[in-house]
């Protein structure tokens, strides 16, 4: 008999999730507190980009396997896919979290099972277990209560949701347990056993590592570019030694995961988290380096030419062929160039936004690219990628330096 299930939070994990189990016959309801997203869903429509997401949601709304709503109800399964953003000093915000589990706490009974997949801090899953008892005693070693980080990359979601390998920690031994009987029915991939705090710390080391490894290749971006050597140039010769694989620069780091992960063990362990910290820094000053740029460069321009330059600003989400611009290093960027006076026109252009969701006007990218004198591309979407005219001045912070200097 399958379980009825609630997700809470139907945001780019969350509905994916929410699809997933619903598409396999599982009846689930998808609970958010944004109105506009609950009636998007029962329409069978989705409200973001994802490849495949938006035909799964249209087949098991219109099957009754899933619905949304504004608040929960009793269930079986209640999986926690709520965002945990930081606050302004860089501290963990679990708000979302615990709202969520006051939200179900009077419908919990005797056998129900609980999993976070939310990004948290080490000691959690500990915690969330001591209110949730603290408040309802008598569940006490009835219930479980298990940690199960999602591994998936935008773009790739639905695939990546069944076939990437999962750690799951369980609040005890047995709730680690129920938790893999309960994703086996849904996920091809391995599903690893561990305890929460471990669950918790993979997760968090895994994001930490990518962005130690993009503050790397940023790091010797800014040299090469101090040095006058071709950066992508070195890192291919670099990345033909056999046991050598440096990523490619960009602007920054952004998206929920890479840029906010590395803050929940600093701020929990300041005093030896240096080698984490530093990569920290170094990927948010990329940013500040990209922006200085982009002014050394109107400045030339307009040394040479005696006028302003229009320009063109590609790019605007935290990767390229997204639409998420969550923690978008181009956003801080954009803000920054729009207060330059060294410009006579500025257009701003990204195919995957639209003026509906985004607080700045947008411009099409074909009509950006033929009137502007310099065309920065901040994020290498699939449009810019081959971008050549020889009458402009091309700035790729993505994929080359200078295209053309003519």
């Amino acid at each position: 008999m399958n379980n009825k299930v609630i997700v809470l939070g139907l945001g780019y994990i969350g509905l994916p999730t929410a699809a997933l189990f619903a598409s396999n016959g599982t009846h689930v309801i998808g609970v958010d507190i944004n109105k506009n997203v609950v009636d998007v869903v029962n329409r069978g429509e989705i409200h973001i980009n994802e490849p495949e997401l938006g035909k799964i949601v249209s087949e098991v709304v219109s099957k009754g396997y899933l619905s949304a709503s504004l608040t929960p109800s009793i269930a079986d399964v209640y999986i926690i896919v709520v965002p945990t953003p930081f606050k302004n000093n860089f501290e963990p915000d679990l708000s979302n979290v615990e709202s969520a589990i006051n939200s179900i706490l009077n419908f919990l009974k005797p056998g129900d099972l609980i999993i976070i997949e939310s990004t948290s801090p080490i000691g959690t899953t500990e915690n969330i277990a001591k209110h949730i008892f603290s408040n309802k005693p008598e569940l006490f070693g009835d219930i479980y209560i298990a940690y199960c980080p999602e591994r998936v990359l935008p773009g790739n979601i639905m695939f990546e949701l069944v076939n990437n390998d999962r750690v799951i920690g369980g609040f005890d031994t047995i709730s680690a347990h129920k938790a893999i009987a309960f994703y086996t029915k849904y996920i091809k991939g391995k599903l690893i056993a561990t305890n929460a705090r471990t669950a918790e710390m993979c997760k968090l080391v895994e994001n930490s590592y990518r962005d130690i490894q993009i503050a790397f290749a940023n790091e010797i971006s800014i040299i090469c570019d101090e040095a006058k050597i071709d950066t992508w140039k070195l890192i291919q010769f670099a990345n033909m030694h056999p046991r050598v694989n440096i990523l490619n620069p960009g602007i920054g780091v952004g998206g929920h995961c890479i840029a906010v992960d590395p803050y929940f063990i600093i701020s929990a362990f300041p005093d030896i988290s240096k080698l984490i910290s530093t990569a920290r820094n170094v990927n948010e000053k990329k940013k500040i380096w990209t922006i200085n740029k982009i002014n050394n460069t109107l400045k030339l321009f307009f040394e040479k030419q005696s006028r302003k330059p229009t320009i063109a600003l590609l790019g605007l989400t935290y990767k390229n062929d997204v639409n998420d611009i969550r923690q978008s290093p181009a956003i801080d960027i954009l803000k920054e160039v729009v207060k330059f006076d060294l410009y006579e026109n500025i257009y701003i252009s990204d195919p995957n936004l639209n003026d509906a969701n985004f607080e700045y006007t947008l411009t099409d990218y074909n009509y950006s690219i033929e009137n502007s004198d310099i065309i920065f591309v901040l994020v290498n979407h699939k449009e810019f990628i081959n971008i050549k005219r020889k009458d402009k001045l091309i700035i790729n912070f993505s994929t080359s330096n200078i295209e053309n200097n003519d």
